[in-house]
Formats: structure tokens, C-alpha cells, sequence
């Protein structure tokens, strides 16, 4: 027999026919809340079965009803279901699975990163703690000839600041110590005031994410000493630290300060590119070495790392000079007093060696201290016996006339008729000082200084020929020393000159030399009439002591040996009573030279003011020593013979006794000055 279906039309299970089970309380689906099992509701009906019943008939008399909006029909819900939990047993095994795995991993990595990758990683870490420290190789020396030092280099410290390390040492001070203690403590032992070193260590920069904060390295001060250095480092002074470097001292002060020049690209804003230090700068620099070493965090190296890897420094060559120290003080000195006297702008003196070429002076004034450079000295670093050029004037008439004397145009003994004036090229030309007609020889016309018998030889040599002389006595070249900035002056190409050139360069107007190549002009006659090469450097010794000598360039024959004789006789007679520079005279020696009285080109295609020269060589008749003195716009006498001759004077009488060149003895010529 089938059992009767339930309510919903599902039959009951067996077991509901045997025993009556306990109604389960559900959730009230309007109330929410637990009541017994009921019987369902009757099914309610749908809203289309609604709309097909008839509506009820209403009496005609009554008012429609409002229609009301139907609510929609809830469905009502299920009874909730519970979740099974699962038995603790179960959950505890799997916990323990998962941190048996868990730790099982980890050991793994950790036997990966500490035996098999370990090396790899120390390797890595220690790669981003190294950096490469410079050694600084030791520059090479600049001595004299002598052996005496003109700058030289010694170890040195650099002191520095972290202005935020500063500030963290004061903040664990916690008031024992502040900046104003470590400024008041520091400031005098590496020269600075407290105020001033007080800002430098309270330094800030604007960085783009964190805004304004302190700095992390500030230069408190240079070349301090290491003694000093270890005195500070005994103050543990928070954020100070000390590093190496070299200090290039300058014992003579400014001796030969131009000719040196000085180390580094700037100082105070000046630039270094001058002198031998920029020169010979390859040489003299050496080559930095490298070491790696390890640094903390706040940068700081770790002693027991460093020396790993090191690629020594070789030190600098060292450069001998020429130059002669003794000498070039007091050329500096002879100069200096001069330029004082005469009220001059400038002016500079060349000492040199006609046999070698070697220059044992060079010097100028002003000058200045290498050791302290102001920014006022910028007027004052460059060398201006080679930087500055200007017409040479009378001093010049010795190519002229030595050229025509070669070429047989005349000889030292020629009579030349020299009037009051004279016109060439549609100019009237006149001598320094007024006369009337005067009858001269080629050796009068040098000795005292004609102008209009200079212009008279010249046009017997000709343009082409007086330009080819010029450029064998090295004018519109350089001279070959390699210093940096030199002026080769100008000499115009023959095509270049215009009726006025000939006569006006003859005498030395027109053209532009520099102080070196006057010197080497009147080297070349005391040499017998072979032009040398000017020389600075003698020798560079390398770090091993491998000595490389500065050879001398073979010599350029100009003149024979006979005209620079006969020259060297006519020069020998400027110096005398009827010559205009007796004031060069050395008592015991024969003395040859001549005076230069030039007007200064202004820049604007006039003049203004003079050139005031002498050059010279002593013993005349065995040259030794060549002496050039120029005074550029002296205010208190301008004659080359009056303000130049005298400073050749102490200069050649010092330089001659400093290299122990005794006099020869020997009568000097009697020379002819006048014709008939």
C-alpha cells in the first residue's frame, strides 16, 4: 500500500510512519525569529490569476475605490544551514603539515645562502661597500741649475666637515658639546675665524624629496700640515675627518714667480694655465694610483679591508732649469727698483747664455707670491718677456745694419751723409735729437743711434732682403721655449708693406717682437753669427732616477763670423763716451750693446709713450753673458742709454761675477764714427 503524499505533493519517508521526530525550529520568515515546524500556508495566488476574477458588481451611487498598488510577493525563505565543523584532530595535522613545510623551505634557502650561494654574496656585499681610493702620486720638483728648489711639494692634509654628522654628534652631546665648541676649538688650528667656520659646518642644500637639510661634506681648509692633522684627530671631533694630499710650496716666494707660474687650474678665481708648472704639468703631475677600499655606512673606511688591490702611484719627474736662482733675484731686484724710479708700467729682463741658448733669468715686474695668490694679481701672472710684445725701436737697426755689412752692401768703416731730415716714401723721417748734416760712418750711424742713416742702409739692402734677414734673426717666430701664452710678435709678409714700411722697420717702427727674441738677436751676433735655439729646461729625472737631458738644437748660421765680429766692434763702441749708453760700461770689461727708444703703439693705430731698452753682452770680446732690460712707458726719462743701460748694468756686473767670469784684459778697438 503506497503512503499518502504530503503537502507538497513528495511522499514521507519511512521513517516518518514508525515514530514521531521533534519539529525542527526554523526562522520566522516575517519575524526573524525560531518557532516550531508549521504547516505551510496555503499557496497564495498569483497575480494573473488575480486579474482574470471578475470584479465585484458596486451600486451605481458609490464612489470608485482608489486602486491600491500591489505589493510584491516575498518568497519566503529556507531554513539556514549550518556548517559542519571538522574535527579538531584533522585540523591540528594539517597546521603541522603546513609549518613542517613552511619550515622546511626556510631551512633549504637558508642551507642555499649560506653554502652554496655564500660565496656569491659575500662577493656582492663586498662589491657594494668597495670604492677606489686615490693615491695622489707626489709632484716632481722645479730646481734651478743648481739644485735648488723653486717649488716643490710636500705631504699635506685636507680637513672636512660633515655638517650632518656634526649636528648628530652635538644631538648625543645632549648639551656637553655644540657647533660653536667645535668651531671655537678647530678654527685656530686650521686657520679660519670661528664665524667662519661656524657657517661651514652649519651648510645646507636643497635636494628635490627631502627639502633643505645639511650638507654631507663641506672643505674646511687645505695643505695643513700632518702633525696638525693627528692633533686633530685626537679631539674626536664628530663629523671632522682629515684626508691626503700634497702642498706645492714656493721657497724663493716670487722669485721667478712669472717664469714658474703655479699649480692647480685655479686659484682664487685665476687661472693656472701660465708658466712651467702648466708647461711641464705631464711631467711634473706623475701618475695617481688607486687602491680599493671598504667604507660603512656613513663612509667611513674599514681599517682591516683597505690595502686590497692597490695600484701604487708613480711619482712626478723632476725638472731642472736653467735658470740661476742668485741671478734671477737680482735681476728681479735691478728691475724692480727701476720700474720704481722711472714711474714705468712694466717691464722685464732676459739674462742669457749666447753659447747655449740657455736663459739663466727671466723676470718682470710686477709680479707676484705663488705661495698667496690675491685676486688683485691677476694683471700680474702672465710672463711678459714672451706675452707681451711692442716695437722694438733702435735696438732693431743691428739687424739692418748687419744684413748690408753680409750682403757687401758696406762695410763698418762706409761714409753715409746724414741731414737734418729726410723723406722716403712721401714721409719726412728725423733723428732723436735735432743737428745739422753730419758725416758719419756705418759704425757712427750705430753708435749714436741714427735714424735717417739706418733709413739710408736700408733702402741699399732692399725690402725683400731686409725681411729675409729679420726672419733669420727668429723675428715672426716663436722662440722655441714651449711656454704657454707666447707672443711671436708680427712681421708683415713683404707683399704686405706700404711705402712708409721699409724706411720705419729699418730703424725698428713697424713691426712687434717679444723680449726673448731682442735676446736672441744679440746672442746670435756674440755667438760668432750662429743663432742657438733659446733653452729654459736642462734636464727631467723620473722617479726611478732615469736622467732625460734637454739638448740644445743645432745652430742656424746667419752671418759669417767675420761681419758678426766687425758688428760685435761697432756694438762694443755704443758704450762709449761718444756712444749713448756709456752708463752700461762694467769697469775691467769690454762691453757691447745698444740702446732702444721706441714709441708705444696705443691700439688705436697711434702712439703714446716709449719703449726704453738696452741689450747687451759681456766680455765683448769673448761673450759669456747676454743682458736684456726693457722698460715699457717709463714717466722719469724714456732714452734707452738714460733709464735701461744703468739696470743692465748692476744685472750683467752681478751675473758676471756670480758665474765667476773674470775680464779678458784685452785693449777694446777704436772705432770711427765720423767720415773724412
Amino acid at each position: 500500500m503506497t503512503p499518502p503524499p504530503d503537502r507538497r505533493g513528495s511522499q514521507r519517508p519511512a521513517a516518518a510512519r514508525t515514530r514521531t521526530a521533534p519539529r525542527p525550529k526554523v526562522e520566522s520568515p516575517t519575524t526573524g525569529r525560531r518557532t516550531a515546524d508549521r504547516p505551510q500556508p496555503r499557496p497564495q495566488r498569483r497575480p494573473e490569476e488575480l486579474r482574470q476574477r471578475p470584479a465585484p458588481q458596486r451600486p451605481r451611487s458609490a464612489p470608485p475605490r482608489p486602486v491600491r498598488q500591489q505589493r510584491a510577493v516575498r518568497t519566503p525563505r529556507g531554513p539556514r544551514q549550518r556548517l559542519a565543523l571538522a574535527r579538531p584532530a584533522r585540523r591540528i595535522r594539517g597546521a603541522l603539515i603546513f609549518v613542517a613545510v613552511l619550515l622546511l623551505l626556510l631551512g633549504g634557502r637558508l642551507v642555499q645562502l649560506q653554502t652554496f650561494d655564500s660565496k656569491a654574496y659575500a662577493a656582492q656585499a663586498v662589491k657594494q661597500r668597495e670604492v677606489d681610493k686615490v693615491l695622489p702620486a707626489m709632484r716632481g720638483t722645479l730646481y734651478d741649475r743648481n739644485g735648488q728648489p723653486l717649488a716643490m711639494s710636500v705631504d699635506a692634509r685636507l680637513i672636512s666637515a660633515n655638517p650632518a654628522e656634526v649636528a648628530k654628534g652635538v644631538a648625543l652631546a645632549k648639551g656637553t658639546m655644540t657647533v660653536a665648541t667645535i668651531a671655537s676649538t678647530l678654527a685656530p688650528m686650521i686657520g679660519l675665524t670661528v664665524a667662519d667656520l661656524t657657517a661651514r659646518l652649519t651648510q645646507t642644500t636643497m635636494t628635490k624629496t627631502k627639502g633643505v637639510q645639511l650638507k654631507s661634506y663641506v672643505v674646511l681648509a687645505h695643505g695643513i700640515t700632518p702633525a696638525v692633522a693627528a692633533d686633530i684627530a685626537t679631539l674626536k671631533l664628530p663629523g671632522i675627518a682629515a684626508s691626503q694630499e700634497q702642498k706645492r710650496l714656493y721657497p724663493g716666494g716670487d722669485l721667478a714667480a712669472n717664469l714658474v707660474g703655479f699649480a692647480g687650474t685655479a686659484v682664487n678665481g685665476l687661472s693656472g694655465r701660465t708658466g712651467l708648472e702648466y708647461a711641464y704639468n705631464k711631467a711634473l703631475a706623475g701618475t695617481n694610483g688607486k687602491e680599493k677600499v671598504q667604507v660603512s655606512v656613513g663612509g667611513t673606511v674599514i681599517p682591516a679591508a683597505a690595502g686590497q688591490d692597490t695600484v701604487p702611484a708613480v711619482e712626478g719627474s723632476n725638472v731642472t732649469l736653467t735658470i740661476d736662482r742668485d741671478i734671477q733675484w737680482e735681476a728681479q731686484q735691478a728691475l724692480s727698483a727701476a720700474v720704481a724710479k722711472t714711474g714705468a708700467q712694466n717691464g722685464y729682463v732676459v739674462v742669457m747664455n749666447p753659447k747655449t741658448g740657455e736663459i739663466l733669468a727671466m723676470a718682470s715686474e710686477p709680479t707676484f707670491n705663488p705661495t698667496s695668490i690675491k685676486p688683485t694679481d691677476k694683471a700680474n701672472l702672465s710672463n711678459r718677456a714672451l706675452t707681451d710684445v711692442y716695437e722694438p725701436g733702435s735696438v732693431n737697426k743691428v739687424i739692418t745694419l748687419s744684413g748690408a755689412i753680409q750682403d757687401g752692401l758696406v762695410t763698418p768703416n762706409t761714409a753715409v751723409d746724414v741731414p737734418t731730415t729726410y723723406v722716403a716714401g712721401g714721409h719726412r723721417f728725423h733723428d732723436a735729437e735735432h743737428h745739422g748734416l753730419e758725416h758719419l760712418t756705418v759704425t757712427g750711424v750705430l753708435a749714436k743711434s741714427s735714424n735717417i742713416g739706418t733709413i739710408e742702409i736700408g733702402q741699399r739692402l732692399g725690402q725683400q732682403r731686409l725681411y729675409d734677414y729679420m726672419s733669420k734673426y727668429g723675428f715672426g717666430q716663436p722662440t722655441g721655449l714651449g711656454l704657454p701664452g707666447e707672443n711671436p710678435g708680427v712681421l708683415p709678409p713683404v707683399d704686405h708693406w706700404s711705402n712708409t714700411s721699409l724706411p720705419t722697420i729699418a730703424f725698428g717702427q713697424g713691426i712687434s717682437v717679444n723680449a726673448v727674441q731682442v735676446a736672441s738677436v744679440y746672442s746670435t751676433i756674440a755667438n760668432g753669427g750662429v743663432r742657438v735655439t733659446p733653452r729654459l729646461v736642462e734636464s727631467t729625472t723620473s722617479a726611478s732616477g732615469a736622467v732625460v737631458p734637454n739638448l740644445a738644437k743645432p745652430g742656424v748660421r746667419v752671418i759669417s763670423a767675420t761681419v758678426a765680429h766687425e758688428v760685435s766692434d761697432m756694438l762694443e763702441s755704443v758704450t762709449t763716451d761718444q756712444g749713448t749708453a756709456p752708463a752700461a760700461r762694467i769697469d775691467g770689461y769690454r762691453v757691447a750693446g745698444k740702446t732702444g727708444t721706441a714709441q708705444r703703439a696705443d691700439g688705436h693705430g697711434g702712439y703714446s709713450g716709449y719703449t726704453s731698452t738696452f741689450v747687451g753682452y759681456a766680455p765683448a770680446d769673448k761673450p759669456q753673458l747676454v743682458v736684456e732690460v726693457v722698460l715699457q712707458n717709463p714717466i722719469n726719462g724714456h732714452f734707452g742709454g738714460s733709464v735701461a743701460a744703468p739696470v743692465f748694468h748692476d744685472v750683467m756686473a752681478f751675473a758676471l761675477a756670480a758665474e765667476g767670469i773674470p775680464p779678458t784684459g784685452t785693449t777694446p778697438p777704436v772705432s770711427k764714427l765720423t767720415a773724412g
